[in-house]
């Protein structure tokens, strides 16, 4: 009885490490020259349409301030930063140091939009109160456990205008066991395979893996933030291999 229990709590220790700041910004600072393709691997393509539909649920209008969090390499910024729409800030934020230097480059691209970029973290930031229309992140809610996801909320609420909207996104795990069956081995197996190839190391992309086996889908997202008090909606993409939820700060 003694060592079930200490296999358990070890290996609860285990799974809290992985979402340590440190362990996160770490991982990503090793997969940033090769993230987008990753991603864009992971998601059989998929990834840049998921995005550009998370973008497009904030329906965001002229004139108005918009906060990316994690925002990696800028992704979504193409969606947000269109021409015939021009808003007044675009506020970026990331801790990964890597993924923030790539970010400045992307940067160059938009000359004529305000963008604000923050290497903070998300929990401890700069951002003023009550400062956006809109706050979206692609693909950082599976790096959260509860506690940090119920921070989150709270952080967005903090930031979000009366009746501000949010949309958030992640690679989920399908319902369809067949689905299901097949992506987690692609996920657990093909990808570290890939990640071997470009970066020498497996072990860094098999956490994208992990990851996502231990998030599933964002139904506990969704009850956080309701709680947090917004109004919410559970969005699935292609099958529930990624999900999300889409609102507004009530």
């Amino acid at each position: 009885m003694q060592r079930n229990i200490y296999r358990d709590n070890n290996k609860e220790n285990k799974q809290n490490h992985i979402y340590e700041s440190q362990f996160v910004k770490d991982l990503f600072d090793k997969m940033s020259a090769s993230y987008s393709k990753m991603n864009y691997i992971t998601s059989f393509g998929f990834s840049e349409r998921w995005r550009r539909q998370c973008v497009e649920a904030l329906s965001i209008q002229q004139g108005e301030t918009i906060v990316d969090l994690m925002t990696g390499m800028g992704e979504c910024w193409r969606y947000i930063l269109k021409e015939e729409r021009s808003i007044e800030q675009l506020i970026a934020l990331d801790f990964s140091g890597e993924m923030i230097k790539r970010a400045h480059h992307k940067k160059t691209a938009y000359p004529d939009q305000g963008i604000e970029i923050l290497k903070e973290n998300v929990f401890k930031n700069s951002i003023p109160d009550h400062c956006a229309d809109g706050v979206c992140s692609g693909f950082g809610l599976k790096t959260f456990n509860e506690d940090q996801l119920k921070a989150l909320a709270k952080e967005i609420e903090r930031i979000l205008k009366p009746n501000g909207r949010f949309s958030l996104i992640d690679v989920s795990v399908p319902s369809n066991t067949l689905l299901k069956t097949l992506y987690m081995l692609y996920l657990k197996k093909s990808i570290p395979l890939l990640g071997k190839l470009f970066l020498g190391n497996p072990e860094t992309y098999k956490m994208l893996g992990v990851y996502t086996e231990i998030y599933q889908n964002s139904k506990q997202v969704k009850h956080i933030f309701e709680n947090q008090g917004f109004q919410v909606e559970y969005v699935n993409y292609f099958f529930g291999c990624a999900t999300g939820i889409k609102g507004r700060k009530l």
